[in-house]
């Protein structure tokens, strides 16, 4: 479907990150899922690990250091980084996986292709068949 603009895949990355910043300080774990539809973010959100729990029960009371505005810049940086080197994939998955040590920043990105095999095979029908299949069917 084209739109009169289009928005780079890497800068929707960059607005989810924007949205979430408030949930995002102060984390010192965490996964980010973004969903993406036809080169489009749809769904976006925080998976919170409470992985300071152990921390505290070692150190006492005191709160590990989580997500500073330096870190969740470079945070985002570094999603929309990732988006811009993948190129020809527009359906799937994104998971930004992080922590926090000793006030450093640990990320893992992983992303997931999803392709839906009922377009596949009506694209493939429309262009060799002309709307029918090999049986006869419509």
């Amino acid at each position: 479907m084209a739109y009169e603009f289009e928005v780079p895949l890497a800068r929707q990355v960059d607005v989810a990150f924007r949205q979430m910043e408030g949930e995002l300080k102060g984390m010192t774990a965490g996964t980010i899922v973004l969903q993406v539809r036809n080169d489009t973010v749809g769904k976006f959100g925080i998976r919170h690990l409470p992985v300071d729990l152990a921390e505290r029960r070692t150190t006492g009371d005191a709160k590990p250091d989580g997500l500073t505005d330096e870190l969740i810049v470079e945070l985002r940086s570094a999603a929309v980084e990732a988006m811009r080197r993948k190129t020809s994939w527009t359906h799937g998955e994104v998971t930004y996986d992080f922590g926090i040590k000793h006030g450093k920043l640990y990320l893992s990105v992983t992303v997931e292709s999803n392709y839906n095999m009922a377009n596949v095979l009506f694209h493939v029908n429309n262009k060799k068949f002309g709307k029918r299949d090999r049986s006869g069917e419509q």
